[in-house]
């Protein structure tokens, strides 16, 4: 019908019902993927979110462990605000990491134009380019579950196996200021304490952590 009993978007908050059952059945895994089925969001066997941020991390780990032992080095593409636990998983296999903008046709664009084979976003976003170049949950759970099936560990122990990082996402109310302004503002700030990228907002990479900032194309945000 297009209504539904909680608020789709696959996150944490509007999952505390499929969090519940996992433990209640004493499951290996939870999944979650949202009404268009290009998101992919898992819960381990303790009810726990695995982080949507981590199902791209996850995914290019078994992706590129398997063209890594077969003498290849691929190419990954995601946005620019995804976990940095992409740089670190991309070194392991010495696969070279390309950001873009957010949005899935800058991913799914920029994996055509240097030929990654694996790619996505930090929202829960798989793209096989195997398959084709979009956002497919189907195929994320598909290989979650190889990834698994071949791990032999508990989903929890996958989560622990790859780089760990805290990652905080919010929204700022910024009605009463010019947006370009407040960009420029923290341009000038952080100019000579990180690397700047200013492909979609401001982007600053620091030693051990970074900041995107990036305005809303609909709302004073």
């Amino acid at each position: 019908t297009g209504i539904f009993p909680h608020l789709p978007e696959p996150i944490p908050k509007n999952l505390t019902q499929l969090s519940e059952a996992v433990i209640l059945n004493k499951a290996d895994l939870g999944i979650a993927i949202d009404p268009d089925a290009d998101r992919l969001v898992l819960f381990t066997e303790d009810g726990i979110p695995f982080s949507e941020e981590y199902t791209v991390v996850a995914v290019s780990d078994f992706v590129l462990k398997k063209e890594f032992e077969i003498g290849n080095k691929h190419r990954v593409v995601t946005n620019l605000s995804t976990t940095r636990a992409m740089d670190d998983i991309s070194r392991k296999y010495g696969a070279t990491l390309y950001r873009t903008p957010v949005g899935e046709i800058n991913v799914a664009t920029k994996m055509k134009e240097v030929n990654s084979i694996i790619g996505g976003e930090g929202s829960g976003g798989v793209i096989l380019k195997q398959l084709h170049l979009g956002r497919d949950a189907m195929v994320g759970v598909g290989l979650i579950l190889q990834s698994l099936a071949e791990f032999g560990g508990k989903v929890s122990e996958l989560k622990k196996s790859l780089p760990n990082y805290f990652i905080l996402k919010d929204s700022v109310d910024v009605s009463n200021y010019s947006t370009e302004q407040l960009l420029d503002n923290f341009k000038k700030h952080f100019n000579s304490r990180g690397k700047i990228n200013t492909d979609d907002g401001i982007k600053f990479d620091f030693e051990n952590s970074w900041c995107h900032l990036r305005k809303s194309n609909t709302e004073p945000i």
